[in-house]
């Protein structure tokens, strides 16, 4: 059994076991190593009174040194895995793509809010949904609630799900690994804020980079996602006529607002899935205090409820599957090719 083999079958069962456990809050997620790396980092470059010229060098070291050193310790793991035994390899290898992934534990969170909503009342998902986005929480109404944890979904179907998958198919799970390692970064030190202006602008560019061919084979899935879930849910129900999903309007609106945000990727599945599901997505939120304007993603051809929240995560389940079946036959036709 060689190498490309044993990461084949890893990136399929890491798959089934992301849909089977997901992120036990008792298990200890290896990218909080990944995070206390960066504020090791992060506590040994940057000094207040550096220069912004000097934050940004330094800030770019950080991004460097980061997936390095997130790089070099995996493929060492999986080297003596490997070393030792090919099947043990397979096994190592197996458990790093399952915790790369998020398909269960995004669901999972996203549907706190939903049954917080349905349950508890609107201050209970006001905190469910702040465990999960980064904006101001606490003045907002169920409208918004909803919006933030649809919004959410969508955006992370690209990062927590396709760009994983894109670059454990190209190399394994030591390629997921240094994605996460660059996203990580991002999501901790990609503000635009007085502290991380300069600092973490190299950072937040790699992600940009690294993110710009999964977010648009995201966003392209999820709307054929859509005529799926359209299609399935026709067939279950008596109403032929209305359906919550739309795969024209999901390429409408893919086609109009991907381009609507302030990043090059974070609208490209986030339009599709507003288009999806025939509602607006984004707008105004407060972050940290202050108002921070974004335009409006998709039509509100219906109005958006709690409900969207499950069918966001049906296209996500969706999206993650063709994904992982694109993977697969890639690296199986390698396979053949190369035989």
């Amino acid at each position: 059994m060689n190498l490309f083999i044993c990461q084949t079958i890893a990136i399929g069962c890491g798959y089934i076991l992301d849909l089977l456990i997901g992120d036990p809050h008792w298990l200890y997620h290896p990218v909080r190593l990944i995070g206390n790396l960066i504020s090791l980092l992060e506590s040994i470059l940057l000094k207040e009174k550096d220069t912004s010229a000097k934050k940004y060098r330094k800030g770019m070291v950080l991004a460097i040194l980061t997936p390095l050193i997130t790089g070099i310790v995996i493929v060492s793991i999986l080297v003596v895995g490997y070393h030792i035994n090919m099947i043990l390899g397979c096994v190592i290898e197996t458990i790093m793509c399952y915790q790369i992934l998020a398909v269960k534990s995004l669901k999972v969170e996203s549907m706190k809010v939903y049954y917080a909503l349905d349950k508890e009342g609107l201050q209970k998902a006001r905190n469910a949904v702040a465990m999960i986005v980064g904006r101001d929480t606490k003045q907002l109404d169920e409208h918004s609630v909803v919006r933030a944890a649809v919004e959410t979904v969508a955006e992370n179907t690209s990062d927590g799900v396709i760009a994983p998958l894109f670059y454990m198919m190209l190399f394994g799970a030591a390629g997921g690994f240094v994605y996460k390692a660059v996203n990580t970064m991002d999501s901790m030190i990609g503000y635009k804020n007085d502290k991380y202006l300069y600092f973490g602008r190299f950072a937040a560019k790699l992600d940009d980079v690294v993110n710009f061919i999964p977010a648009r084979i995201g966003g392209c899935l999820m709307i054929v996602s859509a005529g799926i879930a359209q299609l399935a849910e026709k067939c279950n129900t008596k109403d032929k006529t209305n359906s919550h999903y739309s795969i024209g309007n999901a390429w409408k609106i893919f086609k109009s607002d991907r381009k609507k945000h302030s990043s090059p990727n974070a609208a490209q599945t986030e339009s599709a899935c507003a288009g999806a599901l025939k509602v607006a997505l984004s707008g105004d939120n407060y972050y940290f205090g202050k108002l921070v304007h974004k335009p409006q993603i998709g039509e509100a051809i219906r109005p958006l409820e709690a409900g969207d929240i499950g069918r966001s995560n049906i296209l996500l389940y969706i999206t993650a599957f063709l994904m992982v079946i694109i993977v697969l036959l890639i690296r199986l036709i390698i396979m053949l090719a190369v035989r």
